[in-house]
């Protein structure tokens, strides 16, 4: 629950956001979702005014970087090898059933 007197999301203003996003709410679940809201909303502000202008924003507490390996060339399969066990196949290419009806 907020810790102000006036909440930050009231019971209309849910019953108003329901309305457009077309979901039929009962009178319980506005209260109970107006109360979980405004205990959102209430934790938002209260981490807004923590915030720091000299602090710099990140989007990861901890220095990530990425590890990648170099690109190196290996041996493969030919594409006879990686068709050869295929069930079916087309054009040089794994022949699979059509699912979108597309020609």
């Amino acid at each position: 629950m907020s810790t102000e007197s006036q909440p930050a999301i009231s019971r209309d203003e849910v019953a108003h956001l329901a309305r457009l996003s077309r979901l039929a709410l009962d009178d319980a679940e506005l209260d109970r979702y107006a109360s979980q809201l405004d205990a959102i909303l209430s934790h938002v502000a209260q981490i807004s005014e923590v915030a720091a202008d000299d602090v710099p924003p990140t989007a990861h507490p901890a220095e990530l970087s990425d590890v990648l390996r170099d690109d190196v060339v290996l041996p493969s399969l030919t594409a006879e090898q990686a068709l050869s066990g295929a069930p079916a196949v087309e054009q040089e290419r794994f022949a699979v059933p059509q699912i979108l009806g597309e020609e």
